[in-house]
């Protein structure tokens, strides 16, 4: 999924997006607005995952969509 794709689908994933990371916070979500690069950085933050690994774990929670 490509950045615009992500973004255009963000208000119907944003609630799979708070299953899937509990970690993350309501506010977290919000701060993402939509932008992949800013869910990758939230996922580094809360999971203590490096940019590799955590990039790995968006793409295959994107391939469910």
């Amino acid at each position: 999924m490509n950045d615009d794709q992500f973004e255009g689908q963000w208000d119907r994933i944003k609630g799979a997006v708070r299953e899937h990371w509990g970690r993350l916070t309501d506010d977290d979500i919000e701060q993402v607005r939509g932008k992949r690069e800013n869910l990758l950085g939230k996922i580094q933050e809360k999971y203590g995952d490096t940019k590799q690994a955590a990039e790995e774990k968006l793409r295959e929670f994107e391939r469910k969509f």
